[in-house]
Parts: C-alpha cells; sequence; structure tokens
C-alpha cells in the first residue's frame, strides 16, 4: 500500500507562481518584457487564465502541448498554464526548420501547438501528416492569443486548482539532438526544476530575491529555461527577457536600461561582447576600466556554459570588467548545470566540481573508475534526472544507466577534485552552446549535385570556440574553388538551422576510412 509520502499531490506551477503569492511578493517585479513589467499577481492571473482556456479547449492531464515560442510573458503563461492543468508543455526549438517541427509534432503526439505569431510561417511549410495535431494557438507578442482562443482567454476565470500531479508525475519534455540528427524526447518530472533551483541556483549563485537576471539562452533551451524561469521564480527574483536575437548591441542596451544582477552566457557570446566592446573604444578613443562606470557594474557574477569557456576570454573579460565568469557543464538530460566552478574558486581552464545535490564519476571503458589524472567518460548523478528518452528505448538504456546518466563527455579529475573536459566519446560538437550533430550536416552538404561525400568536425575559431569544418570530395575535383565553396555553405544555410552551417570547407582528394568504410574523423581533427 503506498504511504502518504508517496501519494501527496504537488504541482511545480504552485510552487513556482503561487508559493510567490502566499509568501507576500504579488505586487513585486517577476518579469520585465521590453518597456512593461509584470508582477507576480501579473503573471498567476496570466497562468491561471491560460490554464482554464485549455481546459475548455479540451485539453487534460498528460496531453502534449508543443510550444514553438519566442521569449515573451505568453511563454510563462503557456508553459506554467499547461503544467497547471496537468497537461505537458514540450518547448522546441525556434531556430530550426519546417522539417523538425513536423518531427517534433508527430513523435510528442502533441495534441495542441502553440506559436508566436511571427513564427507561423514555419508551421505552414510543414509538409506531411500531423494526425495527432488537433489545435494550433497563435500567439501575438505582448498582446495574447488569436482568436478563438483568445475568446477562450478572455472567458476564462483568473483563479484555477492545481491538477492532483505528484512530484513524480511528467512535468515537460526538452528535446536534445541525438548523434544521428534525430532528436530525443527527455522526460522531466514535475520537481526536477526544484532540485536545480536548490543546486545550482541556491548553492552556488547564492540567489536571492533581490537578483535580476539576464540570460543570452532562451527559454526553450534546459540552460535558458533554468535562468529565466525555474532560478528566479524559485527565490521570488526578477528577470529580464526579450524576443530577439540575443546580439552583443542588444545585451549591451538591456544592461543598461535594467541593471540586472546575475548574466548567464555562453562563450560565443562573451567573445563577441569584448569584440564588440574593443571596437567602441577605438572608435570613442577610450579605455576601458574595470573599477568605473560600464554595462557590467551592477552584474555581481557571470555565469557560463553550453561549451567549454577559453582561458583567453575568461582573462579578457575579468580585466576589462572586473566581474567574474564561472564556467560550468550542465546537460537536457540532468536539466541544467551540474559540474561548475564556484564565485572566488575559479580554477582557470577546468570545468569546476561537482554542485551541490549531485556527484560525479568517471568510468574507463572496461566500467572501472579512473584515478585522478586520468581521462574518463563523465557520469553524472542527481534528483533533477530525466526519467527516460521517450520512444528511444535503446538510447535510454545506455544513457540512463540506474541512478546515473552517461553524459558522453570525456574528462579528467586532478587531484583537487577538478574537472578537466577533453571533448566527446562521440562525434557530437557544441556550436554556440548548442548541440550539433556532424551526421546531419554531412547529410545536408551531400544533397548539393557538386559533392560526392563530406566529412564534417569541430574546428577552434579565433576565440578558439568550436565551429563545424567539412571536408569535401567533389564528383570533379576540378570544380574546386571559394566560389563553390560559398556555395555549398549558402545551400546548407537553406536546408539546416542556420549555426549549423559549416563555417569553413576544405576540398579534399578522398576522406579517410576504416576498413568497415566509416569515417575517421580524428584524423582530420588534426
Amino acid at each position: 500500500m503506498a504511504t502518504d509520502d508517496e501519494i501527496q499531490t504537488f504541482n511545480a506551477a504552485d510552487y513556482f507562481i503561487d508559493r510567490n503569492i502566499r509568501q507576500g511578493r504579488g505586487h513585486k517585479t517577476a518579469l520585465y518584457f521590453k518597456d512593461r513589467r509584470y508582477t507576480y499577481n501579473d503573471l498567476q492571473k496570466m497562468v491561471n487564465k491560460t490554464a482554464n482556456a485549455l481546459v475548455e479547449l479540451g485539453l487534460r492531464i498528460e496531453d502534449r502541448v508543443v510550444l514553438l515560442m519566442l521569449d515573451t510573458p505568453e511563454f510563462y503563461a503557456c508553459f506554467w498554464g499547461a503544467i497547471r492543468i496537468g497537461a505537458v508543455p514540450v518547448p522546441v526549438n525556434t531556430m530550426l526548420t519546417p522539417d523538425d517541427y513536423h518531427y517534433f509534432l508527430n513523435d510528442s503526439r502533441a495534441r495542441a501547438l502553440m506559436v508566436s505569431e511571427s513564427l507561423v510561417p514555419a508551421v505552414y511549410k510543414v509538409s506531411g501528416a500531423l494526425p495527432y495535431l488537433r489545435d494550433m494557438i497563435v500567439l501575438e507578442e505582448g498582446v495574447g492569443a488569436h482568436l478563438p482562443f483568445k475568446q477562450k482567454y478572455l472567458q476564462a476565470p483568473s483563479t484555477c486548482k492545481s491538477a492532483p500531479t505528484t512530484r513524480d508525475d511528467v512535468g515537460f519534455w526538452l528535446y536534445s539532438s541525438g548523434s544521428t540528427g534525430f532528436p530525443k524526447g527527455a522526460i522531466h518530472s514535475q520537481h526536477d526544476p526544484i532540485d536545480c533551483a536548490e543546486g545550482f541556483a541556491k548553492g552556488v549563485l547564492d540567489m536571492t530575491e533581490n537578483d535580476i537576471t539576464l540570460s543570452a539562452a532562451r527559454l526553450f533551451f534546459a540552460y535558458g529555461l533554468g535562468n529565466s524561469n525555474f532560478f528566479p521564480l524559485a527565490v521570488g527574483a526578477s528577470a529580464i527577457i526579450y524576443s530577439d536575437r540575443p546580439t552583443p548591441e542588444l545585451i549591451f542596451g538591456l544592461l543598461r536600461k535594467h541593471r540586472p544582477t546575475l548574466f548567464f552566457g555562453v562563450p560565443t557570446l562573451y567573445a563577441a561582447m569584448l569584440d564588440h566592446a574593443a571596437r567602441q573604444d577605438q572608435q570613442l578613443g577610450t579605455a576601458p576600466d574595470p573599477n568605473g562606470a560600464h554595462e557590467f557594474s551592477s552584474v555581481r557574477l557571470c555565469v557560463s556554459a553550453g561549451e567549454a569557456l577559453p582561458p583567453d576570454v575568461y582573462l579578457r573579460w575579468k580585466e576589462r570588467y572586473g566581474v567574474e565568469i564561472i564556467d560550468g557543464i550542465g546537460s537536457t538530460e540532468m536539466l541544467h548545470i551540474f559540474l561548475s566552478n564556484r564565485p572566488g574558486q575559479v580554477k582557470l581552464g577546468s570545468t569546476g566540481v561537482p554542485v551541490p545535490g549531485y556527484e560525479c564519476k568517471l568510468l574507463a571503458e572496461d566500467g572501472s573508475e579512473t584515478p585522478s589524472g586520468e581521462i574518463g567518460t563523465l557520469h553524472v548523478k542527481g534528483n533533477s534526472a530525466a526519467q527516460f528518452y521517450w520512444r528511444k528505448r535503446e538510447k535510454t538504456r545506455k544513457t540512463m544507466v540506474g541512478e546515473w546518466i552517461n553524459t558522453g563527455d570525456k574528462f579528467m579529475k586532478d587531484a583537487e577534485g577538478y574537472y578537466w573536459c577533453h571533448g566527446r566519446g562521440d562525434d557530437m560538437l557544441k556550436v554556440g552552446g548548442i548541440w550539433v550533430s556532424p551526421v546531419e550536416v554531412e547529410r545536408a552538404i551531400t544533397a548539393h549535385d557538386a559533392v560526392l561525400e563530406c566529412a564534417v568536425v569541430g574546428h577552434p575559431d579565433k576565440d578558439d570556440l568550436i565551429k563545424p569544418k567539412a571536408f569535401v570530395v567533389l564528383k570533379d575535383k576540378s570544380r574546386a574553388s571559394d566560389e563553390l565553396a560559398d556555395e555549398i555553405k549558402a545551400f546548407v544555410k537553406d536546408r539546416l538551422a542556420k549555426y549549423k552551417y559549416p563555417r569553413w570547407i576544405e576540398f579534399v582528394e578522398d576522406i579517410p576510412k576504416t576498413s568497415t568504410g566509416k569515417f575517421m574523423r580524428f584524423k582530420l581533427r588534426g
């Protein structure tokens, strides 16, 4: 017979939204968006009305709802509104192709799609049947839904009782890229975001209700979902959100306008911001002063994840702004950062030590733990781990080994317990903090009529950040030229998300292969 603890109800929307009201933060700012601020009272009303409107639409507990949405207040209303009624929100990448959205909608068997108006054209270009999708709800930035959902929303009560879920009920899904190019739906529980907030937001960043967060990572990423959603709402803090692409100009403008205390970025953006600031210095004839007034004067700490932070970027940042960047690693499967440096204890070039509430170990090929100083595959254990991959049993078995998640990353642990990244155990690339499958890029390149075959590997750019590089064998080798290389790049951009295209193309006579015909990519990385 189940115990009281096992059947106790828990709904994440109550914890992250209603608890802040009960604790007296109803009139406190939860979100800054453009020229408007949204209080916790505003957020609760939007969440409840959305939840009631979804019920009126016929959605029930465990129904999937795909969120193809920009970072707007409506995202919060839809995400928490779905969780409120026990439905399952599935945020997906807004930078992908119609074919990707066709896959997400059919793989998840979502009954509803909630989409930002500017992204509707990509949905209309989806070809092929969508047998499970019943409703598409279009939301206009800062205004709300179009008819007919808008009418349901306007008429919906502003109070809503949470569904009687438990902490182990499915809360939401996040899709993680696969090594073959097919994303995997990672199933997360209602309680997983709290474990992330307790471990990293409170245990590492020491976040309080006085903090204001600004994140370069979007809400559909696990990293961004924590930075701008779980973390601030867990402590009653405020988040700055925006729907535009996070360029250095935009980020600097938001820093000046809202004066955040915590900034979450990725190495590619930190390097781009340093370059942008240096160009401004040159134009204005000024010199940087870390002790003077600057855009990061209000920021007490910067966070980096998504790809390894080059030591040079850290040193240049610290010299210019006087603010530390703490580097860490997380994953979709673990929901957020589980291994990180600490404020005041940064070991340059390392990924840090386990976050409170998490354990890490390194395993050799035979399954034994590797001693300090030797490279092994990183495994992590923590309560925020995903339950399984949707409809991918074999991948679940290989990745989710008992209580441990096999990250596939190669690390070394030094004598002081700090972990050092040594790349991937497979061929996956991290580009601007986003996983890219070389197989997917290769497929796109070989679709060009001039290409016989190609292999894609990671290659460092001028800031020592990894980008895709393609080694291409042409059908007619005499056609090799810079013009053809540019044509192939443009060809790939038209078929894949823009961040996946090869930054360099090198024409070669052949590609090294194993006796079974598999590419020997390690020979191309040298």
